[in-house]
């Protein structure tokens, strides 16, 4: 086995059992035997955006820019690390180039509406949405975004909507359950809103927000020990640098049900 073969081998390893930061060093020393791999750029930059070198990440994936501009999945991953690192303008930029190469790439026009969403520009986010279905008017993606943006204005039959049309194409969308967990919470019907959440995390176990809701599901009903062990889920899984704010939040809520208990 050379030298190559066996980074790629440990970085594969890695990235399955969810060892971000040693996958990063063992593609790191592939990119070095081999720096003319355009794929080991977007792996690489992922892997490090990933495990929080949000930074490094990026500097990664545009070094593969260069070398490759027409690779849309490097593209992708580069606007979402600017994305993820509040650098809207740049992500922006890169969801633009990727639909210069492919006017028809979707999911670039649910990324761009991602942003402008980010930014509160509603309008835009919905205009962007809105050409991702006219597109494929059946991405999920699309109709999951729309209903959020939809949500955001107020105009929860519409929203609600996008929602359930998930579900009929794909009964399993944990992000669609979620999605109607958080609108049903909002009007207060808690419980189909717990329902929901429970659907969500069935789909996906992962899926960190949904045990967020159920905590704040459960402290409404007066339900301290279930809220505790769901906001303790939601700290355990929830690893994004992008939501150490609301980690440092229920952290401290975490501390002050421990004191009245």
């Amino acid at each position: 086995m050379s030298d190559l073969q066996e980074s790629l081998g440990k970085a594969r390893k890695f990235l399955q059992s969810g060892d971000l930061t040693a996958a990063a060093s063992a593609l790191e020393s592939a990119l070095q035997l081999q720096p003319q791999e355009d794929d080991l750029y977007r792996v690489l930059g992922e892997a490090l955006a990933e495990s929080g070198r949000v930074g490094e990440g990026i500097e990664v994936l545009e070094k593969g820019r260069i070398a490759q501009p027409h690779n849309l999945d490097l593209l992708f991953a580069l606007g979402d690390a600017y994305f993820e690192n509040h650098q809207p303008e740049q992500a922006l930029q890169v969801y633009e180039e990727i639909l210069a190469v492919d006017a028809k790439e979707v999911d670039a026009w649910v990324s761009m509406g991602l942003v402008h969403f980010n930014r509160e520009r509603f309008d835009d986010a919905i205009r962007c949405y809105r050409a991702a279905l006219a597109i494929d008017a059946q991405s999920v993606f699309a109709l999951n975004s729309l209903g959020d943006a939809l949500f955001t204005q107020g105009d929860n039959d519409a929203a609600l909507k996008c929602y359930q049309q998930v579900i009929e194409l794909d009964p399993e969308d944990a992000q669609a359950h979620y999605n109607l967990a958080e609108l049903y919470y909002d009007l207060d019907r808690l419980v189909e809103a717990e329902d929901a959440c429970k659907k969500a995390i069935e789909y996906d176990p992962a899926l960190s927000f949904a045990y967020l809701t159920l905590g704040n599901i459960c402290l409404d009903a007066e339900k301290t020990r279930e809220a505790l062990r769901y906001f303790e889920d939601f700290l355990r899984l929830e690893r994004s640098p992008a939501a150490a704010d609301i980690r440092a939040e229920v952290a401290a809520v975490i501390d002050g049900l421990k004191l009245e208990m």
